[in-house]
C-alpha cells in the first residue's frame, strides 16, 4: 500500500529542509542546543540522509528519478561548498559529497524494489 503522493512529496520537502538545517546549522550551534543526532560515522549519516530523501522523492514522483537524482547530488555538493564558509565554520569534505552520492544510489535501489514490488501486486 502507498502512500498518496501528495503525502510522499509532504515527507520528502520536511526531511529535505530537516537535512539543510543540520548540514547548514554551524556545529557550536547544533551542541549549545544539545542537538546530537545521527551515527558517530559522518559519512553513514551523509548516506543515509540522501538514501532516506531519494526514497521519499522516488514514492512522490516516480517518473522524474533522474531530475531528483540530479537535483539530490547539486543539493549535496551545495551544502559541502556552504560548509566550507566562514559563516558556517565545517568542513568542505568532497568525500561527504561521495557518501551523498552512495546515499542516492542506495535510495534509488530502495524505490524501484518497492515499486516493483507494488507494481506485481496490481
Amino acid at each position: 500500500m502507498r502512500l498518496h503522493p501528495a503525502a510522499e512529496r509532504i515527507a520528502f520537502f520536511s526531511t529535505l529542509v530537516a537535512v539543510l538545517v543540520l548540514a547548514l546549522v554551524p556545529i557550536p550551534g547544533l551542541e549549545e542546543y544539545g542537538i546530537d543526532i545521527g551515527f558517530h560515522y559522518d559519512k553513514l549519516n551523509h548516506a543515509s540522509a540522501f538514501a532516506v530523501m531519494t526514497f521519499l522523492g522516488g514514492l512522490g514522483w516516480p517518473d522524474r528519478k533522474v531530475r531528483l537524482i540530479v537535483f539530490l547530488a547539486v543539493v549535496g555538493a551545495a551544502i559541502e561548498i556552504l560548509q566550507g564558509t566562514a559563516l558556517i565554520r565545517r568542513d568542505l569534505d568532497v568525500s561527504d559529497w561521495v557518501a551523498d552520492c552512495v546515499g542516492i544510489a542506495c535510495g534509488l535501489v530502495a524505490v524501484i524494489c518497492v515499486n516493483w514490488i507494488l507494481r506485481r501486486r496490481g
